[in-house]
């Protein structure tokens, strides 16, 4: 880092102006380096925390790193908090946490580099349009590290972070540790019938048995963005969420404040599948609008239909991205259902700079093998995928 850059860490995102947060890539529509992640958005980060989601009394306490020139000119930064849990992060590191306490060490506070309660890849090591990104990504890295050791804490784990960004990581000596999602990749589809011609025939006909199925008993299923997100359908759409959350975690992430708060600063980014039936929406999947990707996040239903969640979370997603010209579907953390639906397994990747050097140790020999059990499985289950044999879509 040279004499003219100094990190500072600032605890209260709304503390950061909107205006500076959009000169960085990726965090804006207007900047053409990196495609546009809702998720690194001054709209959605000062949303979590204005709205009590994601603030000090859940154990998000703001530690962003911010990357300025002497004139106070903010040209990095990447989005942080202090944590005292490992709860809503979808990258599990309770075992590390619990090894290095019976060992008599502090695991916990801890710096936690990500976008709270989002398991979607994105930006982290974010820089103004028009620098050169390499060594400024690489000065905020080394400067992640020196906050590490000025608070005197054991850790800070970026996650989900892009295949571009891995390696400065890596350089800067951070642990690498992979995990899988499941992605729908667009090869150029013109609907959802062209991209079913691509699979063997027995799993084409079950997906078109499957997708009639799950509108039946007279359901109906309505795109709604914009000017349609009214607070009558955010209020709707809360109670889909809170009924799948609370049984999923005991307490919803998200408060209702929330929803109000996206639909007012970024509801053209949004996308809520709704289905309907007899008049009345009962069951909902919200998804974000990026530049080139479709980000599926919640669902929630008060009624049950079978397979009107495959049809609501992955079926319609596809439909929205093809008519829109993206390039995939992020569905979410996790599950292998996704790969009969056309969603192929992808590698993603998360750094940990663990300051005990008997602890970095251990855990850099444990994601070694973790490393080799992804690979192993992400190449067993392309081998399953639904495609027709030679037609099998590559990740790019």
């Amino acid at each position: 880092m040279t004499d003219e850059l100094s990190i500072r860490v600032e605890r209260s995102f709304t503390a950061i102006s909107p205006e500076s947060w959009s000169k960085l890539s990726g965090a804006s529509k207007t900047c053409d380096t990196i495609a546009y992640n809702p998720f690194v958005s001054h709209a959605f980060l000062s949303s979590l925390e204005e709205s009590g989601s994601a603030d000090a009394e859940t154990g998000w306490l703001g530690h962003h790193l911010l990357l300025e020139t002497g004139r106070g000119e903010l040209i990095g930064a990447l989005p942080g908090y202090l944590k005292n849990h490992s709860q809503g992060e979808y990258v599990f590191d309770h075992g590390w946490a619990d090894a290095f306490e019976r060992a008599g060490g502090r695991y916990y506070p801890k710096l936690q580099c990500s976008i709270p309660f989002t398991p979607a890849t994105g930006p982290r090591l974010l820089v103004a349009e028009g620098l050169q990104r390499l060594p400024i990504q690489g000065a905020i890295a080394e400067g992640l590290k020196e906050v590490v050791r000025r608070l005197g804490i054991s850790s800070a784990h970026i996650t989900f972070v892009p295949d571009e960004e891995i390696g400065v990581f890596e350089m800067d000596g951070y642990l690498h540790r992979t995990d899988q999602q499941f992605h729908f990749i667009n090869d150029g589809y013109a609907n959802h019938e062209e991209f079913l011609e691509t699979l063997a025939s027995r799993k084409r006909k079950a997906l078109r048995k499957e997708r009639r199925a799950a509108l039946e008993n007279g359901i109906s299923i309505d795109w709604l963005t914009g000017r349609d997100l009214t607070e009558r359908i955010w209020d709707q759409f809360f109670k889909f969420y809170t009924d799948t959350g609370g049984r999923k975690w005991g307490r919803p992430y998200l408060t209702r404040k929330f929803y109000s708060l996206i639909g007012e600063r970024m509801a053209d980014d949004i996308l809520l599948v709704m289905a309907k039936r007899d008049g009345r929406y009962v069951a909902g999947a919200i998804n974000f609008i990026g530049g080139d990707t479709l980000y599926g996040r919640h669902w929630g239903c008060i009624e049950d239909h079978p397979f009107l969640h495959f049809e609501v979370c992955y079926h319609q997603a596809i439909d929205f991205a093809l008519s829109k010209g993206l390039k995939r579907v992020e569905a979410g953390a996790q599950g292998e259902h996704k790969l009969a639906r056309g969603y192929l397994p992808v590698t993603t990747h998360s750094a940990h700079y663990v300051a005990h050097a008997g602890l970095r140790r251990a855990i850099g020999d444990y994601l070694a093998r973790e490393r080799a059990d992804v690979e192993q499985m992400s190449e067993l289950l392309t081998e399953h995928s639904p495609f027709r044999k030679g037609e099998r879509l590559q990740e790019d």
